[in-house]
């Protein structure tokens, strides 16, 4: 196919995260609570679900971790074309067994999409600055399945209804996505854009223990901020404020690779969490528009970024130890999103209410930006607390 015709690398990888992760993971935060209004699925239900879906996403990424870059491509169109699937099952009257299986699945498929995209662009391509806008992918395909969520809602159409019009608008951006996927750029090009060694300015076990407690303390937020809204926002409707957290998300990537250059990876990894920390909180604090679509802003607008300077940190380390270092992230992570869920639930049953859960994910956010900064100034800090 001639160049002309085919997206732009860094586009088309955007893409894929866009329908494997912004629709396959992050479409069911927004319609959680419609599902649960329909009847599909209950509070504990729906928080099986969501956990399956991050167990799916850790075993998809332990399982790829060794993966082969000439395997990228195809990796990717699987992954899409599972996910397309994925979606349009979520749309079968089951019992609630049944969207746990299918939860999983699009776990494993989002890792599938990452894996895949993040191979082809960086090393088949070699496109090492085309980072930030991949992982603005994932922003973008919560901020368009969000609307569509809440076109069709505003419509009239039941959860089932809208997981098939989820599903037909993700084969569309697939279809832009895999045209380019056909093509590598030439070995020597590869060779010629592969990034510079860098010096390590956080110990690999640092960023493991950061990485695994960030994965914990955005999710909880990532899964209920539809569900924490009430009827007292008025004419503003509750998914509007979820299509913000990826509004937030989408151009975050950029402005956190710009502060990660500028501050390094130590000062900018804890701001990032700082502002996570503070998004979470914001509900707790009270039922008001502001609060909310400031969480959706704060937390959408750094969870990516946590990504984004979290993975050069990590390949810097990675000689450190004697694993493969990004796989051992992913893992982490991926155990802090299945617990998040999990607590919060159990504190919803205790307690009746989410803000519990609120506070022990900001403290998880607010432990691991201390943990950034260097062994002196956080000793400091803390007995100045």
């Amino acid at each position: 196919m001639n160049a002309s015709r085919r997206l732009p690398a860094a586009f088309s990888a955007a893409l894929i995260l866009a329908v494997g992760m912004g629709f396959g993971r992050f479409a069911f935060t927004g319609l959680y609570p419609l599902m649960v209004r329909d009847g599909l699925l209950s509070v504990t239900g729906g928080s099986l679900a969501a956990s399956a879906n991050y167990a799916g996403y850790l075993l998809g990424a332990l399982l790829l971790a060794r993966s082969h870059e000439r395997h990228a491509a195809r990796i990717s169109v699987l992954a899409l074309a599972g996910t397309l699937v994925a979606l349009a099952a979520m749309a079968i009257p089951a019992p609630t067994g049944f969207a746990i299986g299918v939860r999983l699945l699009a776990g494993v498929l989002s890792a599938m999409a990452l894996v895949g995209a993040a191979q082809w662009l960086l090393q088949c391509m070699g496109e090492t600055h085309g980072a930030p806008m991949m992982f603005a992918g994932v922003g973008i395909g919560i901020l368009v399945s969000a609307e569509l969520i809440v076109a069709g809602n505003a419509f009239g159409l039941g959860s089932a209804a809208i997981w098939c019009v989820l599903a037909v608008a993700g084969l569309l951006l697939a279809l832009l996505a895999v045209p380019a996927l056909q093509h590598s750029a030439p070995t020597t090009a590869r060779h010629a854009a592969s990034p510079e060694g860098l010096s390590p300015q956080i110990g690999a076990p640092i960023i493991l223990l950061v990485y695994g407690l960030a994965g914990f303390g955005y999710i909880i937020t990532a899964t209920y901020l539809p569900l924490l809204m009430k009827s007292s926002l008025g004419a503003i409707d509750p998914l509007q404020v979820w299509a913000a957290f990826g509004l937030g998300a989408a151009p975050s990537c950029f402005l956190w690779h710009r502060l990660h250059l500028k501050l390094g990876s130590r000062r900018a990894l804890a701001l990032n969490l700082l502002v996570q920390a503070l998004g979470v909180m914001l509900p707790a604090l009270g039922e008001s528009a502001v609060l909310y679509l400031g969480s959706a802003v704060l937390v959408g607008g750094s969870f990516m970024g946590t990504v984004t300077i979290a993975m050069p940190a990590a390949r810097a380390a990675a000689s450190q130890v004697r694993f493969n270092m990004l796989a051992a992230m992913t893992a982490l992570y991926g155990v802090g999103q299945i617990v998040g869920p999990l607590v919060a639930s159990g504190l919803h049953g205790l307690t009746g209410s989410f803000i519990p859960a609120l506070g022990t994910a900001a403290g998880a956010l607010l432990v691991g930006a201390l943990c950034c900064l260097p062994l002196r100034r956080a000793t400091t800090l803390c007995r100045t607390v």
